[in-house]
């Protein structure tokens, strides 16, 4: 199921094209509302659907559902709140721009574990504000004394955006800092960074063509690194002839004298 429901957000926030996919994003937020609902209580089921609905959650409506499930004023019978589960419904809201700093600090207070700093490392990182996106961005790369789990939770917040606006400069900024990061950081924190601040959610001609240009341009970089950035390439791709193949679906006609 939970394989379903990451091809699931795959297609909503990538495959649609740009102009339908808020729409079909609440569409299926809806979705996944009702089948938690119905889903028996305490199963496997209803906590996937909270999750999945909580991450594409994103009219006000939505927001206010993960809201109440996080503070109380909305139950669901049989669904348990926890620590983890409350950190993620977090990095919903933060995502919709309903969280501050000061609240993120107040959580942190209530789980001084070193999981909770990297649940609160991710959540700042999901923070919509585009300050927020370049503070995560510096910690990451103009640091060098990041956890390799807080740069894999930093990348995971940093990506999880309603608006895909704030990551149209991260196209050229990421692929200049590949082959600087190569060779200064530990294959590890590569790997994540590599895997984590790819501006994916763009899926668009733009990001394809960068990253086709930085592959001709680095015939001899490190095998491993060019196999990621091909793999990413090819993700895009892919999102871009769904999204034409979702365009003809459409509007057959207008396609047609294309």
């Amino acid at each position: 199921m939970r394989t379903l429901l990451r091809q699931l957000s795959d297609v909503v926030t990538t495959y649609i094209p740009s102009q339908g996919r808020a729409t079909t994003r609440a569409h299926a937020a809806h979705a996944l509302w009702q089948l938690a609902n119905d889903a028996d209580e305490e199963s496997d089921v209803q906590f996937q659907s909270v999750t999945a609905f909580a991450q594409l959650a994103t009219s006000s409506g939505q927001l206010d559902l993960v809201q109440g499930l996080l503070d109380g004023t909305k139950v669901l019978a049989g669904l348990t709140i926890d620590t983890d589960l409350g950190w993620m419904l977090l990095t919903a809201l933060a995502a919709g721009g309903r969280v501050t700093d000061t609240q993120i600090a107040a959580r942190l207070a209530q789980d001084r574990t070193a999981a909770g700093e990297q649940a609160a490392a991710r959540v700042r990182a999901a923070l919509a504000r585009p300050q927020d996106k370049a503070r995560a961005w510096d910690t990451v790369f103009e640091r060098g004394d990041v956890s390799n789990h807080t740069v894999q939770a930093i990348g995971a917040g940093f990506l999880q955006v309603h608006d895909t606006v704030p990551l149209e400069p991260c196209i050229e900024r990421f692929l200049g800092a590949l082959m600087p990061v190569w060779e200064s950081r530990t294959y590890a924190i590569v790997e994540q960074i590599v895997e984590g601040f790819y501006p994916w959610p763009l899926a668009n001609d733009e990001l394809a063509e960068a990253t086709r240009v930085w592959l001709d341009a680095h015939p001899h970089a490190p095998d491993a690194l060019r196999r990621v950035v091909s793999e990413h390439l090819s993700d895009v791709e892919r999102a871009l002839a769904a999204q034409a193949c979702e365009r003809r679906r459409a509007h057959p006609k207008e396609t047609a004298h294309a």
